[in-house]
């Protein structure tokens, strides 16, 4: 949708499945407008990302074992990457006028990531978790990529660096613990 069309939405709409919502546009905004599957499909991977952040730094602050300072390192790195992500898919709602929900108790209820145990986390056993986790937030953005393709080339780009990255993580990860 282009021009100055202005979208209300609220969260009782039928189509939507997530409780991200769109904004009306004022003064000078304008442009495009996020539909409510691309808002959604947006809001899914924002909830993924945010959830990666603190499942990494879960298992950065709790693992032991062996290699553990390589692993304590590149824990960093997936964060770091996560931050960014949730923070560019973020912004990228706010300037298609939808509003991001990164609220704990939305994460809790649509993030599909499997949560890590609490306590100390042996460094093969946080090698599992962590490219599970991975192999999550990628799933989430393949499974979203054609409809947000379809809505705007522009967010699924923003997809693929992201995909890119991660997949590029887990093979990093998962060496650790594989065996030729």
């Amino acid at each position: 949708m282009y021009g100055k069309q202005k979208v209300e939405r609220t969260v009782t709409d039928k189509k939507q499945k997530t409780p991200a919502r769109t904004t009306a546009q004022e003064n000078a905004e304008s442009g495009f407008t996020a539909t409510v599957e691309l808002t959604d499909a947006l809001q899914r991977v924002l909830v993924h990302f945010i959830d990666l952040q603190l499942v990494g730094k879960q298992a950065h602050w709790n693992i032991v074992g062996p290699n553990f300072r390589d692993l304590h390192k590149n824990l960093d790195e997936i964060v770091n990457i996560a931050r960014e992500g949730s923070d560019e898919i973020a912004e990228r709602m706010r300037a298609l006028h939808a509003t991001p929900d990164g609220l704990a108790g939305t994460l809790a209820k649509y993030s599909t990531i499997d949560q890590p145990e609490t306590g100390e986390i042996l460094t093969t056993h946080a090698v599992d978790t962590i490219v599970s986790a991975l192999e999550t937030v990628v799933g989430v953005m393949r499974e979203v990529h054609d409809t947000v393709d379809e809505a705007d080339a522009t967010s699924a780009d923003i997809l693929h660096e992201y995909i890119a990255q991660l997949e590029q993580q887990a093979w990093f990860i998962s060496a650790e613990t594989r065996k030729p």
